[in-house]
């Protein structure tokens, strides 16, 4: 790949809650790839994701008492499976899908980078922030 825009592998990234969309985002954008986060779990159409077109789907799950750990939340249960349901579309159609619990953010970086790089997928920058 070069450095243009052209052959960029679009990644996105959809998970419940507090499952570190946003992190590993970041996290991949820093070691040179085009990702991004979505908030698939806050729609109401299950396919939205897909108009973003993405390369490579990323799912992140972790269980609500994860959440529970992570955010101050004032929701409960049944908001949860709602999130679940939203993203069971993406789910079917993940390359890759992580359960978050209990990883570091810096192992759930590694972890996805370590996937991109057996898929072939090459960091098109490296950011130095």
């Amino acid at each position: 790949m070069d450095d243009g825009e052209e052959g960029r592998k679009r990644i996105m990234i959809v998970g419940n809650c507090a499952a570190g969309k946003s992190t590993l985002a970041q996290g991949l954008r820093r070691l040179g790839y085009y990702a991004s986060s979505f908030s698939q779990e806050h729609s109401y159409s299950a396919k939205i994701w897909k108009r973003r077109n993405p390369d490579v789907l990323i799912l992140l799950r972790c269980r609500y008492t994860t959440i529970q750990a992570r955010r101050r939340i004032s929701w409960g249960q049944d908001r949860y499976q709602r999130q679940q349901d939203a993203l069971s579309h993406a789910r079917a159609h993940a390359h890759l899908i992580v359960e978050t619990d209990g990883l570091e953010p810096q192992e759930l970086i590694d972890r996805v980078h370590c996937y991109l790089t057996g898929m072939g997928v090459r960091r098109q920058r490296i950011d130095n922030a």
